[in-house]
């Protein structure tokens, strides 16, 4: 069963290995400061060694084979001993994952000190006596020394005494002189040569190691003599090579590095190894760090390959210790060093000054200018005394411009510059004969909803105002009569030298088309106009450019309307009687009814009060009904009105005979009534018998005292009979 074995290096730091029943070292960690990260580190081990995907198979320079095993954060928390091929590397990399998980965790450490503690039995050891060493000068060690050919005693060498001493004697002396190679150790190494493919390194044994040059890339400098730290993988290889590598060992001792770096807030170099998505990867004492792209530079960056394969000053700024990711920085240096130079820089300024410096950036508000380690900023309206649209029409990138100092701010530590400062402002040279009613052309280089700015010198513009564009009342927009680039004519309205501004007109160049209104459109008289706007109260007709005039809704159509929709429609063309001017303020009354008779003199004449006709129910609403008369009229009847005689409710499509009780001509309304038509004659014949019978009574009652018994009898049942009207 594999069994994990935790150990204690030299320099007191912890590791461990994971060792094969029959004693093969699987695995191999990297250093760690305290036991508890050290146990972290195994159970790191035992969860990602099942997973496929967490082996990284490698190849080194001196082409033996070898993997990683890596975390979910892709930090390295294992690596295997060097292997002849990459078949035997896959091998024992099952043999990791199949083993892991289940294997055995053991503290060398503390188990040995549990064996030392324990008693043993000491065996009688004999005292024996070294034999005293004999010094004697013989032939061989004079031949020791270097002499010259001639003088070589080549009897000597033939007989293989050439040492001055035993083999082994000379061999112990010279294994002295060696350090110890331990493996999966780190040691410290001299580089003795440095080629374009490789480093040697050696580390005091009995070969050197050779390194591929690409484990020093952060290491530009690298040169021979220099002191480099080395993992000792193998100490003799198949060709009895020493195998040492350094990138492990800046991994087993990176992750301490970077702690104590970001705690000192240190200056570390990192080797740019890639891009990535949202920034770059940067090796950092061996530990991937990532370079945020917003963190690489104070300026956008235009092209983030320039970076690659570059050893760069970074900060680190941001470390997780559980998930062991770094976040490094150059930005930070940079900005460090800026404001320094920036606050050197505002301790100089002088509103006035004038400064050289080179366009860094251009966006749509202005251009960030570098006085030399420190950014400027000026604003697009500072650029030029003539309108732009974007600064890039004065200035470009990287382009060198002089420019003055507007203003400072030294606890924001902001600069606000000038270019067009620089120059005279063009007022200064503006005709000083100019004035108002004179005529001036100029080029339309802005539109807005409200008007157009006219450049009518470079750098001196008027703005002519929609209500300047035409005669016309109604309200436009500019867009409708110009659009950038026209050139245009105008009549200078006003002039502020002071405040420098310019106001144009361009209708005024035109006639005035209600200069002579009322002798083209005299009151009365009749004329085709364009119904150019539909509103709730009117329509708003043009009888020619500039003349406008209102129909109001009442004055549409004879009859009532909701809406005047209901009869006109925009871009009709309709026949309309000029009513009334008012000619100060451009307003015109038309009206389009009177040029029609009115049709309630009709009716008041064919339907008057107290008359009956004929009409049809159209339609029932809430309150009675619509009926149809003669002549397409129309009247309302109220539903206590249109019961009819047997006692039912008049329906729709129901002709029947209607009395006119009431002509409202105000509100163009006829007030009907079915039921008058026969109630009125009921109450008549009603009225009529009533009166018969007043009067029989009365004459029965004055011939009363003349009368018998009898005929008091009689005439008693003759007046009950009249009463039942039989």
């Amino acid at each position: 069963m594999a069994k994990f074995e935790i150990k204690k290096a030299k320099d007191g730091q912890d590791y461990f290995n994971l060792v094969a029943e029959t004693g093969e070292v699987l695995l191999s960690s990297e250093m760690y400061t305290t036991m508890k990260a050290c146990e972290n580190g195994v159970a790191s081990v035992k969860k990602n060694a099942p997973l496929e995907e967490r082996y990284e198979m490698l190849e080194s320079a001196n082409g033996k084979f070898y993997f990683n095993l890596k975390a979910g954060n892709h930090q390295v928390i294992g690596t295997s001993k060097m292997l002849a091929t990459a078949e035997d590397a896959k091998a024992v990399a099952a043999k990791v994952a199949a083993e892991a998980a289940d294997a055995e965790v053991v503290n060398v450490e503390a188990a040995a000190a549990v064996a030392e503690a324990a008693p043993v039995a000491e065996a009688p050891v004999e005292e024996v006596k070294a034999a005293p060493a004999e010094k004697k000068e013989t032939k061989a060690a004079k031949l020791n020394a270097s002499v010259a050919p001639e003088d070589f005693d080549w009897d000597a060498f033939e007989g293989g005494d050439i040492y001055g001493a035993s083999k082994e004697e000379i061999d112990e002396a010279y294994n002295k002189t060696l350090s110890k190679v331990v493996e999966n150790e780190v040691a410290e190494g001299e580089v003795t040569s440095v080629t374009k493919r490789e480093v040697v390194v050696t580390i005091g044994g009995k070969s050197e190691g050779v390194i591929p040059v690409s484990e020093f890339r952060y290491n530009p400098d690298l040169k021979v003599g220099d002191t480099v730290e080395v993992f000792v993988e193998s100490a003799e290889d198949k060709k009895g090579q020493l195998v040492l590598s350094h990138r492990k060992a800046r991994a087993l001792k990176s992750w301490d590095r970077v702690n104590e770096a970001f705690e000192k807030d240190e200056i570390v170099k990192g080797f740019v190894k890639t891009r990535t998505k949202g920034g770059m990867i940067v090796d950092v004492f061996g530990i991937e760090a990532f370079l945020p792209g917003s963190q690489i530079d104070i300026k956008p960056i235009r092209d983030y390959d320039a970076y690659v394969n570059q050893t760069i000053d970074f900060k680190i700024v941001k470390i997780n210790q559980e998930y062991r990711n770094v976040v490094v920085s150059h930005k930070a240096l940079l900005e460090a060093e800026q404001a320094q130079k920036r606050g050197e820089l505002i301790g100089k300024l002088e509103k006035g000054q004038v400064l050289e410096g080179v366009v860094k950036n251009i966006t749509n508000y202005g251009v960030f200018v570098d006085l030399g380690g420190v950014d400027g900023l000026i604003h697009i309206t500072d650029l030029s005394w003539g309108r732009i649209n974007h600064p890039e029409e004065v200035v470009s990138l990287d382009e060198k411009i002089k420019v003055v100092v507007l203003d400072f701010n030294e606890q924001q530590q902001r600069i606000a510059l000038g270019l067009k400062q620089l120059s005279a402002h063009p007022w200064d040279n503006l005709d000083p004969n100019l004035k108002v009613g004179d005529k001036v052309s100029g080029k339309v280089i802005l539109i807005t909803d409200y008007g157009a700015f006219v450049e009518i010198e470079p750098g001196v513009e008027g703005l002519v105002h929609v209500s300047e564009m035409s005669w016309s009342p109604r309200l436009h927009s500019a867009q409708e009569f110009l659009k950038l680039g026209d050139e245009v004519e105008a009549q200078v309205l006003s002039i502020d030298r002071e405040a420098r501004k310019i106001s144009l007109g361009i209708k005024q160049l035109c006639e005035n088309p209600w200069d002579n209104i009322r002798t083209k459109y005299p009151v009365g008289s009749q004329h085709k106009a364009t119904v150019r706007n539909i509103t709730n109260f009117g329509v708003f007709a043009e009888l020619e450019d500039g003349v406008e005039g209102l129909v109001h809704i009442s004055d549409l159509s004879w009859n009532k309307i909701k809406h005047p929709s209901e009869v006109v429609a925009t871009g009709d063309v309709i026949d309309v009687q000029i009513l009334e001017f008012d000619e100060n303020n451009h307003k015109l009354s038309l009206g389009r009814k009177q040029l029609t008779p009115n049709p309630w003199d009709e009716i008041e004449a064919k339907f008057p009060v107290g008359s009956t006709v004929e009409g049809t129910v159209a339609s029932l609403t809430d309150k009675g009904a619509n009926i149809t008369l003669d002549g397409d009229a129309e009247g309302f009847a109220f539903t206590r009105e249109l019961v009819k005689e047997d006692g039912k409710q008049a329906v729709a499509g129901e002709t029947l005979a209607f009395r006119v009780i009431e002509l409202r001509r105000s509100t163009r309304r006829i007030l009907l009534s079915h039921l008058r038509t026969y109630a009125e004659v009921k109450e008549k014949a009603a009225a009529a018998e009533a009166e018969s019978t007043k009067k029989a009574v009365k004459k029965v009652n004055s011939n009363l005292e003349k009368t018998t018994l009898g005929d008091i009898d009689a005439l008693a049942a003759l007046k009950e009979k009249l009463a039942k009207g039989e």
